[in-house]
């Protein structure tokens, strides 16, 4: 993914200067290694600062939510997908959007190459198909399958469902991978042990967040946690109220969650949230044969009516 950076800035630059675009969404080098962060390019000053690697995880649909102008935006496999979710839900037009379609490989986890060097890591060099991470005293190279974010080594929508460039030949994508072999784990254990988990895995929340403003699909102007007439949920870190939180957040994205991963990545304390989401979207696979995203003209299944929907839970 590294040869993506220079056809990313000529078709950016070629879009700014034709008048296309008003600007491109894309990515610029963060601040310490393997942070990069969103750009918003508006002149070709601005192009050269962009780049692609394998630390470019922030889903860029969260940056369109609303906007007037006619944008460029790079787009991945699950960025893409919750673009159509956008398009669905009236967040953005499609005439709005040229969409430069990036195949992905996956994106690296950096609490996982954090966890294994041994000081500060203050140098990461990237090469086709592995990472080195330095610092002071220390050089570590990881095979990149090794390390990568956990939703990434589980994607079976690598390449863009829908685009009007692309940076690059379409990626073979993933087969035969057990996406949800999680979910049916924690479904086998008894109920004591489901609770235990769920308050062994939510118990470092400092509720910050970071999740909610992460995810592309929290756009509510008033998120139910802040609403206060009537008050639903208390803002303290009471077990209660954080528990309330994640799984009311979580059903609000149900049948719309891409699996991005953009809650976990940018949970400051590493809380993997994604356990709620994959219930339930192996549920709408199962239950209604739906992956959200593919198809902006197909409305997802808790957005319609059918007669011969499941209806078991009914008494």
């Amino acid at each position: 993914m590294l040869s993506y950076t220079e056809k990313i800035r000529e078709i950016a630059g070629r879009l700014l200067q034709s008048g296309a675009v008003e600007m491109v969404i894309g990515f610029r080098a963060g601040t310490v290694p393997m942070m990069n962060e969103p750009h918003f390019a508006k002149t070709p000053a601005d192009v050269q600062k962009l780049v692609w690697d394998s630390h470019c995880g922030i889903n860029l649909a969260n940056y369109l939510t609303d906007r007037k102008e006619k944008i460029g935006v790079l787009a991945k496999g699950c960025d893409s997908r919750n673009i159509v979710t956008h398009i669905i839900e009236n967040k953005i037009k499609r005439e709005q959007l040229v969409i430069i379609g990036v195949p992905c490989k996956g994106m690296v986890d950096k609490r996982k190459i954090a966890m294994k060097a041994e000081t500060e890591i203050t140098e990461v060099i990237e090469a086709e198909t592995t990472i080195t991470a330095k610092g002071h005293g220390f050089s570590k190279t990881f095979e990149k399958k090794d390390v990568l974010q956990h939703n990434c080594s589980l994607c079976i929508h690598r390449n863009p469902v829908i685009h009007d460039e692309m940076v690059a030949p379409p990626v073979v994508e993933q087969q035969g991978v057990d996406r949800y072999a999680d979910v049916r784990s924690i479904a086998a254990m008894t109920p004591e042990q489901r609770w235990k988990y769920f308050e062994d895995l939510l118990a470092p929340c400092i509720r910050c967040y970071a999740c909610r403003n992460a995810c592309p699909l929290c756009y509510c102007p008033t998120c139910f946690v802040d609403e206060s007439r009537p008050q639903w949920v208390g803002k303290s870190l009471d077990p209660s109220d954080v528990r309330t939180f994640h799984f009311l957040r979580a059903y609000h994205c149900a049948g719309r969650c891409t699996d991005c991963g953009a809650c976990e990545r940018a949970c400051p304390v590493g809380i993997n949230m994604r356990t709620f989401t994959k219930k339930l979207e192996q549920d709408c696979l199962d239950l209604f044969g739906w992956e959200v995203g593919l198809d902006p003209e197909v409305r997802p299944p808790l957005d319609v009516y059918r007669p011969q929907d499941p209806n078991d839970f009914i008494k």
